[in-house]
């Protein structure tokens, strides 16, 4: 049974640094990509930042610099490692296993994502 676990997710001050974490149970985690993802109040959840099972990633242009994502396949973790955090910032971030292990699309869609974990809430005050 598949199952993602997030943690880490606090509230912080503008300009500090978080670590969050999604631990990946019930299946060969290396084998697919990941994807975390966040929601803010009152708007839909946008994607984040994405990687494959070859470690290549993707950032949403408003997170570049400034957020890493990772993964550890020994231990089967995700991670996002995020600095320099603004209030525009918040929200519940959320991680998501990628559908194939063969052809996936390292993508911000969510039809390229086939289960979630329950998130992690983050908020940045000014």
């Amino acid at each position: 049974q598949v199952r993602l676990v997030e943690s880490g997710g606090r509230s912080v001050q503008a300009g500090e640094s978080l670590r969050l974490s999604c631990e990946a149970y019930g299946y060969s985690f290396r084998r697919f990509g990941m994807g975390w993802f966040r929601q803010s109040p009152g708007k839909e959840r946008e994607g984040v930042a994405v990687i494959d099972s070859e470690n290549a990633t993707t950032y949403a242009d408003s997170v570049k610099g400034r957020f890493t994502i990772s993964r550890d396949n020994n231990i089967n973790i995700l991670r996002l490692d995020m600095t320099d955090l603004k209030p525009e910032d918040t929200g519940m971030y959320y991680c998501a296993k990628g559908t194939t292990s063969i052809g996936w699309p390292r993508s911000f869609s969510e039809r390229a994502y086939n289960y979630w974990g329950q998130g992690t809430q983050v908020t940045v005050s000014s």
